[in-house]
């Protein structure tokens, strides 16, 4: 929808005011925003949130891996939502066993009521007791692909396009390329978009 990255380091408050202020509203229209600040916060703060902001993002932990995790969606992965582990997890029925030996098998449950893979047994990785990222890592992602057993499966072209934001991923997957250099061509676009960001930030890093 913005030519903005996955994470893009700004409260929803600077978002608002980067959206108007670069004109990204339909036909270039501009609201009459205010912004309240918050006292005594910056970019470095944290806030465990008392309760869960959507039904398959039940800790913490679910929220730091999230957008990391989130591509799978666009796969034949699950992301747990079946279970109670929503976005700590994933695994497929078409993982190795021998590389994946976490298993789970989703069920009908109030966050989902007919989940990805349900009742099948799925292999794959438990996350819940990870370090928090601080960055993107789409490493599981590309493992799992190059590890699946239905390559031609893997994707659901439409929805990861969608929620890439870009058919440039998913192309960069299959071609092989490792995460490293996948995020060496985003360098010119970051480094645009974090000149436009400077503009709007209202709080700053410690």
């Amino acid at each position: 929808m913005h030519p903005v990255p996955i994470v893009y380091g700004m409260t929803i408050g600077e978002y608002a005011k980067m959206i108007n202020g670069e004109k990204w509203l339909k036909n270039g229209v501009q609201c009459d925003l205010t912004v309240v600040p918050l006292k005594n916060y910056t970019h470095n703060s944290t806030y465990s949130l008392p309760l869960r902001p959507s039904p398959n993002l039940p800790n913490d932990k679910s929220i730091n891996l999230y957008a990391s995790l989130c591509l799978f969606e666009g796969t034949n992965v699950s992301c747990g939502r079946g279970t109670e582990m929503q976005f700590q997890i994933f695994g497929s029925p078409y993982l190795p066993i021998d590389s994946y030996k976490f298993a789970f098998t989703p069920q009908s449950n109030y966050g989902a009521k007919t989940p990805l893979n349900m009742n099948q047994e799925c292999h794959g990785l438990d996350l819940s007791k990870t370090e928090n990222l601080s960055r993107l890592n789409f490493t599981w992602l590309i493992d799992a692909y190059n590890s699946s057993a239905q390559k031609d499966k893997f994707f659901n072209k439409e929805s990861f396009n969608e929620l890439a934001g870009t058919t440039k991923l998913k192309e960069q997957i299959e071609q092989g390329l490792t995460f490293e250099e996948i995020k060496a061509t985003w360098q010119k676009d970051l480094t645009t978009f974090k000149k436009i960001r400077e503009k709007y930030l209202i709080y700053k890093s410690e």
